[in-house]
């Protein structure tokens, strides 16, 4: 068998998208080592990323460029017996295709979007899941969501649940704190958010919720910590911390890679995500798998993902943040609570598993059986 990748995301700081596609081909190798795996790659960042025994091509980081007619050139020469893509295939395609559809915020909530970003994706999302012969999403909330916009998916959307890096995991916690103060300038307890800077995301209603629990409480001596790039409407989350009147404790790194972002979960005191909405929500198994105590919002997958390992609140509630935050800042073993039961709920997701069941997917589009799991093959035959 022969498949191929659209990995244009590796290296491009696409965040979900590129933890997904990078991790599914780090895996890949291990577990099928018969069938020749393809990546078209966006360069030069992404190369040092794929793994060994993977074919690279190159294609243009412009969409235009890319689905236009690269793709459909290197399909043309390659001959794979399919092609998997996140949210848009190309538009010549001349082998079956398999899309991963996160989620369908441009559709539920398009105001979180730039309305050329909203009408393009209406377009290609739905051209796509159209041709498509599998998919795959990564929540229960989201292929119900998926098929509710889209009758044409049922039946044929499957559920492949996200998971957590192997390089997420706790580290001594001063140790932690020290390189984060070096890396960072941060030397105080704070309250950490990862995500892209974006109105979805809802930062500024968590900036809000820190203003009031240090009203409240003026001796606390925590600080808020955004790591996340910026993004569409960024502007009004800078606008927001510029204005505030802890705007000194507000602090945002920009991007940062794993290994520095590992740092930032296990420096930080707890980790707060209340995002509006979310397919699934993989900073909150990473935080999680660090040995963060989590609060999170009670929408969309996010209660899926974290299930009983956290605190829900309602991101549409200022004062029902603050009150996630009061919480976790005055109760230290809730906060141990929190931490032991994110550890064992992280455990329970992994690429692995997750390549393995993608890979199931593919070769049932294609009709043939899988070969034996070598990764099992291996540990077995120890």
């Amino acid at each position: 068998m022969r498949f191929a990748i659209d990995a244009h995301a590796i290296g491009q700081h696409l965040t979900g998208n590129e933890v997904y596609v990078s991790n599914l081909l780090r895996c890949y190798r291990a577990i099928d080592r018969e069938a020749d795996f393809i990546a078209y790659l966006a360069p030069p960042a992404g190369i040092r990323d794929i793994p060994g025994g993977v074919e690279m091509r190159f294609v243009s980081r412009n969409p235009f460029l890319r689905l236009g007619w690269q793709l459909s050139r290197h399909l043309r020469n390659d001959e794979p017996d399919l092609l998997h893509v996140q949210y848009t295939a190309p538009v010549g395609c001349n082998v079956p295709i398999v899309v991963s559809v996160h989620d369908v915020s441009f559709l539920e909530h398009p105001e979180f979007f730039s309305k050329a970003r909203v009408l393009q994706m209406r377009q290609t999302v739905s051209r796509t899941i159209r041709r498509a012969m599998r998919v795959l999403t990564p929540s229960e909330f989201s292929r119900t969501s998926i098929e509710r916009h889209y009758p044409n998916a049922r039946g044929k959307t499957v559920v492949v649940h996200n998971a957590v890096a192997s390089h997420f995991r706790p580290m001594n916690p001063q140790l932690a704190r020290d390189q984060v103060k070096e890396r960072f300038g941060i030397d105080t307890p704070y309250f950490l958010n990862v995500g892209d800077l974006q109105p979805r995301k809802n930062q500024t209603g968590l900036i809000r919720a820190f203003e009031q629990l240090i009203g409240e409480n003026p001796k606390l001596p925590h600080h808020l910590v955004f790591a996340g790039q910026d993004k569409w409407g960024t502007e009004t989350v800078r606008i927001a911390a510029g204005k505030s009147p802890l705007s000194r404790r507000i602090h945002f790194t920009g991007y940062v890679p794993d290994s520095d972002l590992r740092l930032l979960y296990n420096a930080c005191e707890s980790f707060i995500f209340p995002s509006f909405y979310e397919g699934f929500g993989i900073p909150i198994l990473e935080a999680m798998a660090c040995g963060c105590a989590v609060a999170c919002s009670n929408t969309s997958a996010m209660p899926e993902v974290a299930d009983g390992a956290a605190i829900f609140f309602d991101p549409a509630s200022v004062p029902d943040i603050t009150r996630a935050l009061r919480d976790l800042a005055f109760d230290p073993e809730l906060r141990s609570r929190l931490e032991r039961l994110g550890q064992n709920r992280a455990g329970g997701f992994s690429w692995e598993s997750a390549a393995r069941q993608t890979l199931d997917v593919y070769y049932d589009v294609v009709g043939a059986s899988r070969p034996i799991d070598a990764a099992r093959a291996v540990r077995a035959a120890r």
